[in-house]
């Protein structure tokens, strides 16, 4: 296995700046560059020569043994100054070691994987973590990364292995009384699981709204104050506003994070009936997309026909706030008038449905728990045809039993490593 190193914090000035060296030279290179032993596992502060003995600096030096390191291997961690300078000083050093070379995006993560010291879940929630953005998308890809998924589909392996014990001792055994049934106990666990992955199944939407963000679309006729009302959500001048209506054509997008929520605002153009083929291309967007959203805020009268279904959740609210006497239910975005309320009634309306969540949270999830899910029906459906056909219930529980360890990673899955690594900087 080769020694590799990157840098493993971001790049760029910072007041320290963390490079990582994994594999088995790792030690024997650092006291190398460091010209003082370190020891096995521990810590200490070294002067970084270069190989003509010029001092780099002077760094904090963490050495890691394996097997108890995060990649498993003996890893090494100096934390430098962390100007541009001194950085690529000390890369440029290490590049010049024969026993190393630059990790690959991943590399250490990969490592980890593979020395079973992460599955595949866990991965994925390391990388979630790193991209989050939200106090949501935060505590989502902790419970993964903390085990929570791999926790959860061991549960489910463990009770389908049993089932297909129990199946299969009836098999063994079907020239002989077998004085106990255990298909009540074996319709019992498949049933348990099947809930689970179906509970699992039907909380990855929301999830990966969680991690890809929540659309919230603005829609009304024109110059009703929609990219007004996004401009003071905002807090910036994300939208050209003008007194002529249709000044919006193209859709205006501005994330923000809503009670620590991930949430996109569009910004549609004006529903009206038009003659101007640019603006009928704008309209038709803009009702495709509010049509798509998580939720969309209706700016229009209580009586008036935007030819979109309200659903559940949706808000209506009358615009123009500042010109109403009478301003029971309205907003405008250039007093501010009800843009508190707003921001809570959405914020409520998402919290709620991120209470659906449960720790499966990418496509890939549920797409493996439904192939499990799929499985486990056939199961159940054959044990209702008596005992002749239990050898088939079996090697359908053993399908399960394969998607699950599928989805933490436990086979075939090496096709997918690239994909998931290639979004991982090279010091992960």
């Amino acid at each position: 296995m080769d020694t590799i190193f990157a840098l493993a914090s971001a790049q760029g000035k910072a007041g320290v700046s963390v490079i990582r060296l994994s594999g088995p030279e790792s030690l024997i290179v650092a006291n190398r560059i460091c010209h003082y032993p370190l020891p096995e596992k521990g810590r200490g502060v070294r002067r970084i020569q270069d190989q003509q003995g010029e001092v780099l600096d002077e760094a904090l030096v963490l050495t890691f043994a394996s097997p108890e390191s995060f990649t498993g291997e003996n890893v090494v961690e100096f934390q430098v100054h962390g100007s541009t300078a001194v950085v690529s000083a000390v890369l440029a050093t290490l590049s010049d070691e024969a026993d190393l070379r630059l990790a690959e995006p991943g590399e250490f993560t990969r490592r980890a994987l593979e020395a079973g010291k992460l599955d595949l879940s866990q991965v994925e929630g390391l990388a979630d973590l790193i991209d989050a953005e939200t106090e949501a998308q935060r505590k989502q890809a902790q419970v993964i990364l903390s085990g929570g998924l791999g926790r959860l589909a061991e549960r489910w392996r463990q009770d389908l292995i049993r089932a297909a014990s129990l199946i299969e001792v009836t098999i063994d055994f079907a020239d002989e009384d077998v004085p106990v049934d255990v298909t009540p106990e074996v319709s019992s666990l498949l049933e348990g699981v099947s809930q689970d992955l179906q509970r699992e199944t039907q909380g990855v939407q929301i999830a990966e709204r969680i991690r890809e963000g929540f659309e919230v679309a603005i829609i009304g006729a024109p110059n009703v104050g929609k990219s007004t009302l996004l401009n003071a959500l905002a807090g910036r001048e994300a939208a050209i506003t003008s007194e002529y209506a249709g000044t919006t054509r193209d859709i205006i997008e501005v994330r923000m994070d809503l009670s620590g929520l991930p949430v996109t605002l569009l910004d549609t153009a004006g529903l009206r009936e038009t003659e101007d083929h640019v603006e009928g291309i704008g309209i038709a967007l803009a009702k495709k997309r509010a049509e798509d959203a998580d939720l969309r805020v209706f700016l229009c009268e209580e009586d008036e026909d935007l030819e979109l279904t309200f659903c559940s959740g949706d808000i209506r609210l009358k615009p123009k706030a500042d010109l109403r006497d009478d301003k029971e239910n309205s907003i405008s975005g250039a007093s501010g008038y009800g843009l508190d309320s707003l921001v809570s009634a959405i914020s409520e309306e998402l919290r709620k449905r991120s209470l659906q969540v449960g720790v499966a949270t990418r496509v890939r999830h549920r797409e493996t728990m439904t192939i499990a899910l799929s499985s486990l029906r056939q199961a159940q459906n054959v044990l209702e045809q008596g005992p002749e056909f239990y050898d088939l219930a079996a090697e359908d529980m053993r399908s399960a039993i394969r998607a699950l360890e599928l989805l933490v990673g436990r086979v075939g899955v090496e096709n997918l490593l690239d994909e998931i690594f290639s979004s991982f900087c090279l010091g992960k």
